[in-house]
């Protein structure tokens, strides 16, 4: 499905992102992997799975809240891989806090990393797209844009941000052979989660999913491979939900 395909794939050591790289991989992908801190564990956990599926995965360490004023990582990037024709703007961090009690300083975070990050790491990326006349880029959003629950105002008008550029994108990079999606998973088993939500909280939200329970990664992953290959050749512009029902 991916023979002789690249993809970039950001927050790729853990959770959501590291499920889509192994699945990425199974279907033959090489990855380009950006993860905040590269450590043993890291690099052996790539190795096992370069080893299993035979593809080639390059690792480099990439801090997205610094992105904005260090831009010399994405030059490298952009200089060892000589195309990239799948982008996975994955990585994202959360919060959870009434909005009077949020710094703005903290929102100002969220949004370095969850949306101008991506913003910047599209850009640069684009240029070799263009030259290709092909690509998927697909933004890991959030259903937390379109539920906006409380104490979430950061991080999903962060989420809401980066669905309005997969709109816009969309709409600007078609005719150039490029599609532009977004997954808005939900209640997801990852560490993020377990972080971030109370055991009351948890329970109280899965009472409100129709299917009884959260999403594992790998869900998720299989719906990013989809959108990343032919065979969503005449999906783009759509925000796909992937919640269970909520």
């Amino acid at each position: 499905m991916f023979k002789n395909k690249t993809a970039l794939i950001t927050g790729s050591n853990r959770g959501i992102g590291l499920a889509i790289v192994k699945e990425f991989s199974k279907h033959g992908c090489n990855i380009i992997s950006c993860v905040r801190k590269i450590n043993d564990e890291t690099r052996k956990q790539f190795e096992k799975i370069s080893s299993e599926f035979k593809n080639d995965i390059k690792v480099y360490e990439m801090e997205l809240e610094k992105i904005s004023s260090n831009q010399a990582i994405l030059e490298k990037v952009l200089l060892e891989n000589e195309k990239i024709d799948i982008l996975v703007n994955n990585a994202g961090i959360n919060h959870t806090a009434l909005f009077l009690m949020t710094k703005i300083e903290k929102i100002r975070e969220i949004f370095e990393v969850n949306f101008f990050s991506n913003l910047i790491l599209t850009q640069k990326i684009l240029k070799k797209m263009i030259k290709q006349k092909k690509g998927s880029i697909i933004n890991i959003a959030s259903n937390a844009a379109q539920e906006s629950d409380s104490g979430r105002s950061g991080y999903a008008a962060s989420k809401s941000a980066l669905i309005t550029l997969t709109k816009v994108l969309s709409k600007e990079l078609g005719s150039l052979g490029i599609r532009v999606n977004a997954v808005a998973p939900g209640l997801t088993e990852t560490r993020m989660m377990k972080d971030g939500l109370s055991d009351k909280i948890l329970q109280e939200t899965l009472n409100k999913i129709p299917l009884k329970r959260a999403a594992n990664p790998e869900e998720i992953a299989k719906l990013v491979s989809f959108l990343g290959s032919d065979l969503s050749s005449y999906i783009t512009g759509e925000v796909i939900n992937i919640t269970g029902g909520y």
